[in-house]
């Protein structure tokens, strides 16, 4: 899904040439990003029944620290912002819990 240039009719065609190449570029990381979330949450409701099977917590606080932990220092290495990196874990994590809690809730009230 590229962006259009037609809002920008007066640049240098060489230059929306290599605005449209990034674009381009950025349009595909994105869908690849998007089919990597799809497959964590795959894996991770599998997890969630797992949890649920067993009654172990939807939580499981000392694994997301660590997990915070391992992914700040990967993007450090990557020259990412560390916090932002945090930052959109942190909102994964707390969606995936939110699925391991209606998990739970299923399992329990007989609808696994």
């Amino acid at each position: 899904m590229t962006t259009s240039n037609a809002a920008t009719p007066d640049a240098d065609p060489a230059v929306l040439e290599e605005l449209t190449r990034l674009r381009d570029s950025i349009d595909n990381i994105d869908a690849a990003v998007v089919h990597m979330l799809a497959e964590r949450f795959k894996c991770t409701q599998q997890v969630g029944r797992l949890k649920a099977g067993h009654r172990l917590p939807p939580a499981d606080p000392g694994r997301e620290a660590r997990q915070i932990a391992r992914l700040r220092a990967l993007a450090e290495d990557a020259k990412l912002d560390p916090a932002f990196a945090e930052k959109f874990l942190t909102f994964i994590i707390a969606e995936v819990i939110r699925h391991h809690e209606r998990i739970a809730d299923d399992t329990a009230g007989g609808r696994s």
